[in-house]
C-alpha cells in the first residue's frame, strides 16, 4: 500500500491565487503519480476570502469538487489571534483538526502553511500522531516577524534582519515588549515539534538559522514546477519594450513602486515622446486587490490614472494563460519592497525566456544575475527603477545578451518529488 502524504496549506489556489497556493497545488497534483506515496491537500478557506459556509453544518469540513483526497477546513479570520498567530476558538484544532488526522492517520504531514489555522495544529498533529514525521516547507517569515512576516521596519521602511522584543516594539509601540518575548516562545515551542524545515532561497535559511532554528533541521529545497510549453515567438526582429508585472497586488510587491516608475518614465519623455510607438508599455497581471488595506487600493488606482495609457491593467489570470502572457512581455518586473523568498515568478519568466528586472535585495538578488539573466534596480527606488527600465528597452541587443546568458532551467518537479520522497523515507525510517 501506498503511504499517505498530508499537505496542509493556508488558502486554496482556486480561490486565492499566490505563489504558495500555486506550489502547494502542484505538488499535490504531481504526487498523486509517485509510486510511493498517496498525497491529500487540506487546504483552508473562509471569511473573508470566500463568503461560503462549510457545507455540512457541525463540522469544519468539505470536500472539494469531487476529488476524494482535496477537503477544505474553514475558519474565520475574525477569531484570528495576529500576534500570536493561533486562532482564539480552539475547536477547530482541538477537535475537527484532530479528528481529520485520525480518519486519514497519514504517514507523513507536510505543513505548507499554517496561517489561519495557527501554529497549534503542529502540536496537535504531534499528539495525535506522535509517531508521524513533520516537514515543514518555510515560504516566508511570518513566524519573526508580527509586520506580515515582511520584516520592513512599520515606521520608516527600512527593512530589518533582526526580531528583538525591543526592536519589534519600535513597530509596534502598542504592544509591550514581553508580548513579543512570549509571541517568540510560543512560536518557537510549537516548531520545535517539526522533524525536518526546508527552506527555498539560502536567504530565508539563513534568516530562520539567525532566528534560532538548528542548522541541521533546516534544508535548502528549491520549489519544484511542473513543465509547461513556451508560446511561439514573433519572427519578425520588433524592439524590447513590453513590461509585464505577474504577482499579488498589496504593499509590499512593489506594484505602486512601478506605477511610479512608469509615470516617471512618462514625464521625462513629455507627451510627444511617450506617445511613441517605442515607448515602454507595462501590462500589469495581479490578483487579490480587493484584500488589501483600502489605502493602498485608493494608492494602486491613482497611480494607475497618473502613469497614463501606456500602463494596462489586466488583473486575474489563470495559470493555464501563462505562455501566452509571457509572450506577449518582453522583461518581467518584480519590484518587490520586502526580501522575498524564492518568487514563482522568477522561474516562470526564466523558463519562457524573459528576462527579469528586479530590487537588489533577499531572494530576489539570490535568483537572478545582474547583468547575466536580468538587471538588479535599488530597492525601493522609483527613480532608479525608472533609469532601469529605460536603459533596459532602448540598449540594442541587450534582451538578447541576457537571453543568452543563462537563465537556469525550471527545477523539475518529478526531480524535486525524487528528493522529497527521499526525505519522506528518511523521517520514517528513523
Amino acid at each position: 500500500m501506498k503511504l499517505r502524504v498530508l499537505y496542509v496549506c493556508h488558502n486554496h489556489s482556486s480561490v486565492v491565487p499566490g505563489g504558495v497556493e500555486t506550489y502547494a497545488f502542484e505538488l499535490y497534483q504531481a504526487m498523486r503519480e509517485s509510486a510511493s506515496f498517496e498525497p491529500i491537500l487540506l487546504s483552508r478557506i473562509g471569511h473573508p476570502h470566500t463568503g461560503h459556509d462549510p457545507v455540512h453544518r457541525g463540522t469544519f469540513t468539505s470536500g472539494v469538487n469531487h476529488d476524494p483526497n482535496q477537503y477544505l477546513f474553514y475558519t474565520d479570520v475574525s477569531d484570528f489571534n495576529w500576534l500570536m498567530l493561533t486562532p482564539r476558538r480552539k475547536d477547530g484544532t482541538t477537535r475537527f483538526f484532530r479528528e481529520f488526522l485520525e480518519s486519514y492517520r497519514p504517514d507523513i504531514v507536510h505543513f505548507q502553511h499554517t496561517l489561519f489555522f495557527g501554529f497549534d495544529v503542529i502540536t496537535q498533529t504531534r499528539n495525535t500522531l506522535p509517531r508521524t514525521p513533520i516537514v515543514y516547507t518555510l515560504h516566508e517569515y511570518l513566524p519573526i516577524c508580527h509586520r506580515d512576516g515582511q520584516m520592513v521596519r512599520s515606521v520608516t521602511g527600512e527593512l530589518c534582519l533582526e526580531a528583538t522584543p525591543r526592536r519589534c516594539n519600535g513597530c509596534f509601540p502598542q504592544i509591550p515588549p514581553h508580548d513579543f518575548f512570549l509571541r517568540k516562545r510560543f512560536i518557537s515551542a510549537h516548531l520545535s515539534r517539526v522533524d525536518r524545515f526546508l527552506a527555498p532561497s539560502q536567504f530565508l535559511l539563513e534568516r530562520y538559522v539567525d532566528w534560532g532554528i538548528p542548522r541541521e533541521r533546516i534544508q535548502f529545497e528549491e520549489y519544484g514546477r511542473l513543465s509547461v510549453p513556451r508560446a511561439a515567438e514573433a519572427s519578425a526582429p520588433r524592439p524590447r519594450t513590453r513590461l509585464g508585472f505577474f504577482g499579488q497586488l498589496n504593499q509590499f510587491k512593489g506594484v505602486n513602486l512601478l506605477l511610479e516608475a512608469m509615470r516617471i518614465l512618462g514625464a521625462s519623455d513629455g507627451d510627444g515622446g511617450w506617445a511613441t510607438s517605442n515607448a515602454p508599455h507595462l501590462s500589469i497581471h495581479g490578483a487579490n486587490l480587493d484584500f488589501a488595506p483600502e489605502d493602498f487600493q485608493r494608492d494602486f488606482r491613482a497611480r494607475l490614472e497618473a502613469a497614463g495609457a501606456n500602463v494596462t491593467f489586466v488583473g486575474r489570470y489563470e495559470q493555464a494563460r501563462l505562455p501566452q502572457l509571457m509572450a506577449n512581455v518582453d522583461w518581467v518586473i518584480v519590484p518587490s519592497t520586502w526580501w522575498e523568498n524564492s518568487p514563482l515568478v522568477i522561474q516562470e519568466a526564466f523558463a519562457h525566456g524573459r528576462p527579469v528586472i528586479c530590487s537588489d535585495i533577499g531572494g530576489m538578488a539570490e535568483k537572478v544575475k545582474h547583468g547575466i539573466n536580468g538587471l538588479h534596480f535599488r530597492a525601493n527606488d522609483a527613480i532608479n527603477l525608472a533609469e532601469t527600465i529605460r536603459m533596459a528597452t532602448s540598449a540594442p541587443g541587450l534582451w538578447e545578451t541576457l537571453g543568452r546568458g543563462g537563465m537556469p532551467a525550471l527545477y523539475p518537479m518529478d526531480e524535486h518529488i525524487a528528493h522529497i520522497e527521499r526525505l519522506y523515507h528518511g523521517l520514517l525510517a528513523h
